[in-house]
């Protein structure tokens, strides 16, 4: 990795957080990897379930996982959970490892009424009608990465720097455009919200019916 390098998937985890409903009691994070967004939501949730399908990643999330925060090994497709147990169902750079058509679904029916489901993913590049994003995130991307790498010494911050198991994360492009993901998201989904973020991700958003 370069100097310039850092985690998107940490900067968009605030906006993932800002999705939870007031008063959350219990919150389900779909592949938590190494546990960051998991660890967040704990702070401020009185109990947070998080699985990811590799052992690897599960044991690194349970290192500094704290006693409300549950961690198992399991697989989005296949995981058997309670329908209607969680406030919020959140994933990180997850869902374009997914079939939408099977995988939304089954996440909106973990759901209780009012509940969020809020997804951060990578879409395939939409060109040429995207280009003038992607050029513009390329180079907000190196100005901050450099920005944050001067920081760090001085303020001891991770500023987004990569987990220390960042390299063992499974890495996948995305196959859909956003355009794509909006249509096939909300063939399952009505209601659904998908929009293009600046860092090469899109935000999916769906509140399930009272």
């Amino acid at each position: 990795m370069g100097i310039t390098d850092w985690s998107h998937n940490s900067w968009y985890h605030r906006l993932l957080l800002a999705q939870v409903p007031d008063g959350a009691q219990r919150v389900l994070d779909v592949g938590c990897g190494a546990g960051t967004l998991a660890r967040k939501l704990a702070a401020t949730v009185p109990q947070v379930d998080a699985f990811d399908r590799s052992p690897v990643m599960v044991e690194e999330a349970r290192r500094s996982a704290p006693p409300h925060l549950d961690v198992r090994v399991a697989d989005a497709l296949t995981v058997d959970l309670p329908p209607g147990s969680y406030d919020a169902v959140l994933s990180s750079a997850v869902l374009h490892h997914l079939p939408l058509a099977e995988a939304l679904p089954r996440m909106a029916g973990w759901l209780r009424p009012g509940g969020v489901l809020a997804a951060v993913a990578l879409p395939r590049p939409d060109l040429p009608r995207e280009l003038p994003v992607d050029a513009a995130a390329a180079a907000a991307h190196h100005a901050l990465g450099l920005a944050f790498a001067a920081a760090r010494p001085v303020t001891g911050a991770e500023l987004h720097r990569h987990e220390d198991a960042h390299d063992a994360m499974p890495v996948q492009d995305g196959e859909l455009t956003t355009r794509q993901v909006r249509a096939e998201a909300g063939a399952v989904l009505p209601g659904v919200r998908v929009r293009r973020l600046l860092f090469f991700r899109y935000l999916l958003v769906w509140q399930k019916p009272h």
